[in-house]
């Protein structure tokens, strides 16, 4: 690859260690990263390098978490993008491999999402759709124990994070793609819920269809959310690479949240 004139020198892992440090990452801490690397130009190493600058800021007793979710092993008779028909929705119930973590990619996370999910020592969560990778000494408590019936709630990993007082990082993305705002969901009073499936292993080393209630996930005012939270100080933003870096500590994040949906959403209830 050749540098575009809007990277006039390549961003390294010492550079961009540099930017995450100004940007406020914290030694020793907890970070939910969620990223998009084309918005941070050229980068020396890619994805990797972030991941060393990442750990170089964060030290050995830090810990990075990523989203490594897989949307498409869910019920076909809601995929839209695109839909399939209604005559191969049993066949692909029937046949879809079933989730295993230390195999099945994530779709649509991004590059960083991969490369801390296939780093050696990396742990991931074993929900079927909505999995979590960690690489660090609190990868064990931050991925156990994440119940198929509480995607995003407090069996995730969003919910570990909060106990452990984490940071969220976004990195080329917007509030859209923060996810422990979902967490703020499961902590309403009566949200939407829907019935959710996916293929997964069974113990015996087959797979099976299985079926469950979750919460009705709602991105569409995210982005509205995420700026009202920014307008109360509580996101630092900085340059990274060329783009731009978002940091704030997800307890504040999800708190905010909490009763930003409680002003601005119906739920079954109301």
């Amino acid at each position: 690859m050749i540098a575009t004139p809007a990277t006039p020198r390549p961003h390294t892992r010492a550079s961009l260690a540099a930017q995450l440090r100004d940007l406020g990452v914290r030694p020793g801490g907890v970070v939910l990263v969620h990223a998009a690397l084309r918005p941070l130009g050229f980068l020396c190493g890619g994805p990797e390098a972030v991941v060393l600058a990442l750990r170089d800021v964060l030290g050995p007793d830090g810990t990075v978490v990523v989203p490594t979710h897989t949307p498409e092993n869910s019920d076909p008779a809601g995929w839209n993008n695109p839909p399939v028909p209604a005559d191969w929705w049993p066949v692909i119930r029937a046949e879809l491999p079933g989730f295993e973590p230390a195999r099945t990619p994530s779709r649509f996370m991004g590059a960083l999402a991969e490369q801390v999910r296939t780093w050696p020592g990396a742990r991931r969560s074993d929900h079927p759709q909505l999995s979590f990778a960690a690489l660090g000494p609190a990868a064990d408590r931050v991925v156990a124990d994440h119940a198929l019936t509480d995607m995003l709630g407090e069996t995730s990993p969003l919910a570990r994070l909060y106990d452990l007082d984490a940071d969220v990082l976004l990195l080329g993305v917007d509030h859209g793609s923060n996810t422990s705002l979902h967490l703020a969901e499961y902590r309403q009073p009566a949200p939407p819920r829907q019935r959710c499936g996916a293929a997964v292993l069974t113990g015996d080393g087959g797979r099976d269809w299985v079926w469950w209630d979750d919460v009705d996930l709602d991105e569409t005012d995210l982005s509205r959310l995420g700026d009202d939270l920014e307008a109360t100080g509580a996101v630092r933003r900085g340059p990274v690479g060329d783009g731009t870096g978002r940091l704030m500590r997800q307890r504040a994040a999800v708190d905010f949240a909490v009763d930003w949906l409680a002003r601005n959403r119906r739920t079954e209830e109301a």
